[in-house]
């Protein structure tokens, strides 16, 4: 997956729940991530995330804390 691409699908999905109370938002973002983006898109993430997430929405950020880390032999 492309850096840009996953930046894009991680701030849409912080846009369609952003309209949502704060506390559901960032829940609701950690599920979507955790139920819809396989392990190699979420190590993805997580390494750009450790390098500094710019370009991230903060919603996306905050909801980090909530995404499942994939297994090392998963991806």
């Amino acid at each position: 997956m492309e850096t840009r691409d996953m930046l894009r699908m991680a701030n849409q999905i912080a846009d369609f729940f952003r309209s949502y109370p704060h506390d559901d938002a960032v829940r609701e973002s950690a599920t979507h991530l955790n139920n819809y983006w396989d392990p190699r898109m979420r190590k993805h993430f997580f390494d750009y995330l450790a390098k500094g997430g710019e370009g991230l929405d903060p919603l996306i950020i905050e909801a980090a804390a909530q995404v499942r880390k994939p297994k090392m032999d998963a991806v």
